[in-house]
């Protein structure tokens, strides 16, 4: 795994590199908004009031506000590490040759990473109505996924009825089974193992038709050939 992607859910979560004009006041309020708004977020969920993460962080909330609009923005530069090296792991299978590999990285890769980082997944798969900056990355990032299963059907590596929505199933079954932070990583995996052995066409026995997809999340992108 790339050093970069490795090191996707950061010590603090966030980068202050928006605001090189800002004076000392408002830079050191705008870090303490962040912190702030990260704690929260991890421990009470990405619906928690803006005003108590005002209180949190110390600030009134109008001076929240006038940094980050609406919880959408706030959501995306707590994140932006995040969706940054989530952009970077579909970039990395886009450029690889083996579709299969591709598919089988980035499913690893994502979900290792909701070992370490779980509320981005939240982030990533909510339905938060949003600023242009939250949704373009998020679209940025479900359309790369379903480029990546649309060559790997078309490899003939990937069964044929896997619907891009599945992969946020599979997002949703593995955040299912890392509440335990001592043996998250190795359940992780596992279920990933499973679950890959599963969408993988060709195999000596025949797969059973699967149910039709659910609406979740990526369900939103356009359907892939057989889905």
């Amino acid at each position: 795994m790339p050093a970069h992607v490795s090191q996707i859910a950061s010590a603090t979560g966030f980068r202050d590199t928006g605001s090189p004009g800002l004076r000392s006041d408002a830079a050191s309020n705008r870090r303490r908004v962040l912190e702030a708004a990260r704690t929260l977020f991890v421990s009470r969920g990405l619906d928690v009031p803006m005003a108590t993460i005002a209180r949190r962080a110390g600030v009134g909330v109008a001076t929240l506000y006038r940094r980050f609009p609406t919880r959408e923005a706030l959501v995306t530069e707590v994140f932006s590490d995040e969706f940054a090296a989530c952009a970077t792991i579909v970039d990395d299978a886009l450029a690889d040759d083996d579709a299969w590999r591709a598919f089988r990285r980035t499913l690893e890769t994502v979900c290792a990473s909701q070992t370490r980082d779980r509320e981005f997944n939240d982030a990533l798969l909510s339905s938060l109505p949003g600023t242009v900056g939250f949704e373009r990355e998020r679209l940025r990032i479900e359309e790369g996924f379903a480029e990546v299963v649309r060559r790997a059907k078309a490899a003939g590596r990937l069964r044929e009825d896997f619907d891009v929505s599945d992969l946020s199933l599979v997002f949703l079954a593995n955040r299912g089974v890392i509440g335990d932070v001592a043996t998250a990583p190795a359940a992780s995996r596992r279920l990933v193992a499973h679950l890959l052995r599963s969408f993988e066409a060709g195999r000596a026995e025949p797969a059973r038709p699967l149910p039709p997809p659910a609406p979740l999340g990526l369900g939103r992108l356009p359907r892939t050939s057989g889905g």
